[in-house]
């Protein structure tokens, strides 16, 4: 699943390792989330998205994973 956490953790300044103690996830998972190997849960996106002042929706893309996800059925 495309998310924008690269985006959004690079616009903030952190790195890989200071996002996921932000998050309280090791440093592998947001390597994994980041290469879109590994979709986080709902909770992880909820505590994602509240760290950096967006939705889950804008943090998950989800309008964008809906079409996509659509247009491959």
């Amino acid at each position: 699943m495309k998310t924008k956490v690269k985006e959004l953790r690079l616009a903030k300044g952190w790195t890989q390792q200071q996002l996921a103690d932000r998050v309280q996830v090791s440093g592998r998972t947001i390597i994994s989330i980041e290469k879109e190997q590994y979709s986080p849960s709902l909770m992880l996106a909820y505590r994602m998205a509240k760290v950096f002042g967006v939705t889950v929706e804008a943090l998950c893309c989800l309008e964008e994973n809906l079409k996509k996800e659509e247009e491959e059925r």
